[in-house]
């Protein structure tokens, strides 16, 4: 047994097809195929079954892909430990991130990422909260980037920034209310798009006034809930990172949340609880650090970066 062959192993669980297993792996499907049997006959058991139409674990199966797969994890944490000794960044990264978060980070990041570590390799996936923390669990992601208040036993959440929000009335709105102040809208409709909006800790909850408006609906985008709003009136709430998006006719038609209420997102970075590539995850940080509004960033990320 070696680690090529787990490789294999976990490859054909992932696809469940040896053609796409194999050119995963960069290597021809007899090869794989020959290298799969090897390993069956030297363990005396069947780790797939396959038929014309399927290749699936067996019983015993699963728990040998199972151990591989924390086999391999730690194999990998060998090179990471010997880089990291050596002050080296390089090698393969990769990170998911929200998809109400990404429109924002991404473009600038993934610029100022690949000019400043030409030798990482960086891949980047849109993965909503569950899946980002399932993926950090087996190990496929290095890092994830989501709203806070995800954690599960075995992960480790670092606050990252905290983001406010702003109001976007409609035209009809913005002439009545030169200065927002939420009770005022009670009888207006309020737009929302779910879960993304309905964040916990904030003192005013949009959610909670769902009852309050006449009509509040849901959409799938921020960029749909401005035109719904521009076209239908009413107002929504915006991050501040969307205020680049506005046309300037727009612009004029946010405000802040006054009064004692205030609401806002806070967004963090989620790694595995043994994670141990320090340096790594520091280019994160400081490639937000490039391009992030002033004052944004968590006061501790800003000053001291990462520390595991």
């Amino acid at each position: 047994m070696n680690i090529q062959q787990l490789k294999y192993v976990m490859a054909l669980d992932r696809f469940r097809n040896f053609a796409k297993a194999a050119e995963s792996c960069n290597v021809s499907q007899p090869t794989l195929s020959a290298m799969l049997v090897k390993l069956e006959e030297e363990l005396d058991i069947k780790i797939f079954e396959r038929t014309n139409k399927s290749v699936t674990p067996t019983t015993i199966g699963r728990k040998i892909i199972d151990q591989a797969e924390r086999v391999l994890m730690e194999y990998g944490r060998i090179g990471e430990i010997i880089s990291e000794d050596k002050g080296a960044i390089s090698g393969t990264f990769s990170i998911s991130v929200g998809p109400t978060i990404a429109p924002y980070l991404l473009p600038k990041f993934i610029k100022i990422y690949r000019d400043s570590y030409p030798t990482v390799d960086l891949s980047i996936v849109e993965l909503k909260s569950t899946h980002m923390q399932e993926s950090l669990l087996h190990g496929s992601i290095d890092a994830g980037i989501s709203i806070s208040g995800n954690t599960q036993e075995g992960l480790l959440e670092i606050p990252l920034y905290t983001e406010p929000f702003f109001v976007y009335l409609s035209e009809s709105c913005w002439r009545k209310l030169p200065v927002f102040n939420p009770q005022d809208l009670e009888h207006e409709s309020m737009w929302i798009m779910k879960d993304a909006q309905c964040l916990r800790e904030s003192a005013f909850s949009f959610c909670k006034a769902r009852s309050k408006g006449h009509h509040i609906y849901e959409a799938g985008t921020i960029e749909t809930l401005i035109r719904i709003v521009d076209e239908n009136g009413g107002y929504t709430i915006i991050p501040e990172m969307h205020l680049s998006f506005l046309t300037d006719e727009q612009r004029k038609r946010i405000r802040r949340i006054e009064g004692d209420y205030h609401s806002q997102r806070r967004i963090s970075l989620y790694i595995k609880a043994d994670y141990i590539r320090q340096q790594m995850l520091n280019t994160i940080t400081d490639t937000l650090k490039k391009f992030m509004p002033q004052g944004m960033l968590n006061d501790g990320i800003v000053k001291y970066g990462i520390r595991l």
